[in-house]
């Protein structure tokens, strides 16, 4: 049990050690000894558990889909607005993104053009967006103008578009940034009569 638990924490070391060269280097310049060092294991101990530099980025993306999953995963109960849990969630990736290294890395590999990985956040991203809309839609959130696929594209665009921008300014995972994005896109997205009960800030927000 101990020696499997000390595997367990070697393995967890390595992602986030991956994550974090991956991050601040790329995945196709990034080096294993590198990595390694910054676990505190040798590249023996490495390569008992990732055989490849693929095989350490499949590892870290996947970390990075549990994250968004956990984000995401949040049911509201009946008769909550699906709008609203939107917003939240836009939030909270952006706070993830500007604090998660995996998560980071995770968005980044699955844009890597040089590697095909075991999925893709970007595109887990969209569809939850687009389930989401689709639920607010049926539920009559929307206004009647407001189709859920043109909504969809506004917020995949803007969101995985300052994913991307915060590689080198922060700024664009800011809660600022998000809420001036939300008080633009709100009174476009739902009934003037409801509008009162929406906050661009989010509701979760300190």
């Amino acid at each position: 049990m101990v020696k499997q638990e000390r595997a367990a924490r070697t393995r967890e070391a390595l992602i986030r050690a991956a994550a974090e060269v991956f991050d601040r280097e790329g995945f196709s310049t990034a080096s294993l000894t590198t990595i390694s060092s910054l676990a505190g294991v040798s590249n023996g101990a490495l390569h008992f558990h990732f055989p490849s530099k693929a095989a350490l980025a499949n590892a870290v993306e996947e970390a990075a889909f549990a994250r968004l999953r956990v984000l995401t995963g949040d049911v509201p109960p009946a008769g909550a607005s699906r709008v609203r849990l939107l917003v939240d969630v836009t939030h909270a990736l952006a706070g993830a993104l500007r604090t998660d290294p995996v998560l980071r890395a995770g968005f980044a590999l699955s844009g890597e053009p040089s590697r095909l990985g075991p999925g893709d956040l970007r595109e887990g991203w969209r569809c939850w967006v687009e389930e989401t809309l689709k639920r607010a839609e049926a539920e009559g959130e929307l206004r009647p103008e407001a189709e859920a696929a043109d909504v969809v594209t506004a917020v995949v665009a803007a969101t995985v578009g300052f994913e991307v921008l915060g590689v080198r300014d922060g700024a664009w995972l800011s809660a600022a940034t998000v809420t001036r994005f939300w008080r633009l896109l709100l009174p476009t997205l739902v009934p003037a009569e409801r509008l009162a009960g929406f906050v661009a800030v989010g509701t979760h927000s300190p």
